[in-house]
């Protein structure tokens, strides 16, 4: 295939085995880990756990990115279309309220070929850097039921700076407009668990509570209440080589948690704040090819 699945529209060649675009994956799916996660937002983890799939590769290049292993160093297995049914079936069978497909942006035509051959008993969640393409995400209209973009900044500059991706604030807003579109607001069912609609996060980085701020005001200002959720989060982790970035070598300070928590409470956000305990490494998933 000629790949123009996500923003970067670099129309790179990807066979079955070999992929020459951004985000380096073959056409068919590689994947590095396939287990249920505990550690989504409440309304998506359950009691049970999200039936969680990584996929390996990525098309952002977040110098900060926790799962690097997999999105810098393409760790993973490639697997057919039917063993990705499989696998969302033994997901399902050991209790996944939903089926979870993580990092999925460069695999949007594998995830809508499985979705339309394979529909699922639970719902099907689209969990993205939010550098998705809104022509790619039309394609997933009536298959995706629960979209979880991140929604990491507004400022071109920080965009360009961290994830390679000066692009991002206007790619991301549009295509997060789109999700909406499709999913219309929250849905729940009687045990509290979202059927459908959208969680916008947002990752507090260090000394970028402003960012923060505006990420929150562009949400509260765009969306009615009731339509989205938002979900703060500050499991940030200094993590790889930062020293082109030094000032993300470090933790998050209580200060800059709390006043990016009390900004979130006085819009009036409806959603999730993640204690400071969070940002721990044991919180990122082994990518051992568990599941898979």
């Amino acid at each position: 295939m000629i790949c123009r699945l996500c923003p970067r529209n670099c129309g790179a060649l990807r066979t079955e085995t070999e992929g020459r675009g951004w985000c380096r994956m073959p056409s068919a799916p590689v994947l590095a880990r396939a287990a249920l996660h505990m550690w989504e937002e409440p309304p998506i983890s359950g009691t049970r756990g999200s039936g969680t799939i990584f996929f390996s590769g990525c098309s952002l290049g977040c110098v900060f990115c926790q799962n690097e292993k997999i999105s810098h160093r393409d760790f993973g297995k490639g697997v057919t279309l039917e063993r990705l049914a499989e696998i969302c079936d033994e997901l399902t069978a050991q209790g996944a309220h939903n089926i979870n497909f993580v990092n999925p942006t460069h695999y949007a035509h594998t995830v809508r070929a499985l979705l339309e051959a394979h529909p699922l008993p639970v719902p099907a969640v689209w969990n993205s850097g939010g550098y998705d393409k809104v022509e790619t995400l039309k394609g997933l209209e009536g298959l995706v039921d629960v979209y979880l973009p991140d929604l990491k900044y507004l400022d071109p500059a920080a965009a360009g700076r961290y994830s390679a991706a000066a692009d991002y604030p206007e790619t991301a807003r549009a295509a997060i407009r789109e999700m909406v579109r499709q999913t219309g607001p929250c849905q729940f069912d009687g045990d509290g668990l979202l059927k459908k609609g959208v969680i916008i996060r947002h990752l507090i980085l260090p000394g970028q509570v402003n960012q923060a701020k505006a990420v929150m005001d562009w949400v509260a200002g765009e969306f009615a209440p009731g339509t989205v959720l938002f979900s703060l989060m500050s499991q940030y982790t200094p993590w790889g080589d930062l020293s082109a970035c030094p000032e993300l070598d470090r933790r998050l300070r209580p200060g800059e948690m709390r006043a990016a928590q009390e900004y979130m409470e006085n819009l009036g956000l409806a959603g999730f704040t993640q204690e400071r305990t969070s940002a721990k490494e044991e919180y990122t998933p082994p990518f051992d090819l568990t599941g898979v």
